[in-house]
């Protein structure tokens, strides 16, 4: 099966994704500074509940807790020589909590490696993604989503080195910067992002993370103005609140999913929550 045929299911539609994984694990006791992703083999079951409750509030896809999984990240945590072992209990994880009524879009994260500070090379990300994308694509999930990228020079190297999976790849930008908050920390418009990424190879191109919803309505209009593929959207709850030494996001669920209406006219495809949003977002978004 070629890779346009995986994607034949999402050319159409809108679809719901799920919501935060961070703050849901933390609920469940990670600790602030412990790595998520190591959770796939020391607390599996609470990693299968964030995934499970997501499909139960009713997600059309969900992601898996996969996002820091490149060896770049997992060094930092001393864990580069589990990699493998993470990312792939991570898709099969949250492919045994969909039971066939989610899709799983494995979920690939920035390197934390700076192209421009010249402590990274392009051809050592690639590899790095690369790595992740074959240990992923080895549980067979629907799609794999680059996401909460910044720089979209790696995230065009991502969109590279996930292709050659032949899985669909989804690529996410998080556009926080500039006076209307409508550029990535590296200055990318909208517009340009898309262009780039198309290029990459991108089947789904959209943003993630950075804002609350309202700030991707203009973000997803400009982007729709300038490409046919699907596009993804996953807004944060809101803008964050630091109270008592913890960050709470105050946006309601029902006012998000009002929001998300909005997104939908704006022409967004693929539709859920990042930072701050949990399941009770995902059955507001399902109302709509």
């Amino acid at each position: 099966m070629t890779s346009d045929q995986k994607i034949d299911w999402f050319k159409s539609g809108v679809f719901l994704l799920d919501g935060g994984w961070g703050t849901q694990l933390q609920a469940c006791g990670l600790a602030i500074g412990e790595h998520p992703d190591l959770w796939n083999l020391s607390n599996p079951d609470a990693v299968y509940s964030v995934a499970e409750s997501y499909v139960l509030a009713g997600s059309d896809v969900i992601l898996s807790n996969t996002f820091g999984g490149s060896r770049f990240v997992l060094a930092r945590h001393g864990a580069e020589d589990k990699l493998e072992s993470i990312n792939r209990a991570g898709v099969a994880i949250s492919i045994r909590a969909a039971k066939g009524k989610a899709k799983v879009f494995a979920s690939i994260g920035p390197s934390g490696m700076m192209l421009v500070s010249g402590n990274v090379t392009e051809q050592e990300l690639y590899d790095a993604f690369l790595e992740q994308a074959v240990a992923i694509a080895a549980e067979a999930p629907d799609g794999i989503v680059i996401e909460t990228m910044s720089d979209p020079t790696e995230a065009a190297i991502a969109v590279k080195a996930a292709k050659t999976t032949n899985l669909p790849v989804a690529v996410s930008m998080v556009f926080d910067s500039g006076k209307n908050k409508d550029r990535t920390m590296m200055g990318t418009t909208p517009e340009q992002a898309v262009s780039i990424l198309t290029e990459a190879g991108a089947d789904i191109i959209g943003s993630n993370c950075g804002q609350g919803i309202d700030g991707f309505i203009p973000i997803c209009k400009r982007m729709r103005a300038v490409t046919n593929l699907p596009i993804w959207m996953k807004a944060n709850a809101g803008l964050p609140q630091v109270i008592d030494g913890l960050t709470i996001y105050s946006q309601k669920p029902e006012e998000f999913a009002e929001k998300a209406k909005l997104l939908i006219e704006a022409g967004a495809n693929f539709i859920g929550g990042c930072c701050g949003t949990t399941p009770d977002f995902i059955k507001e978004l399902k109302k709509i």
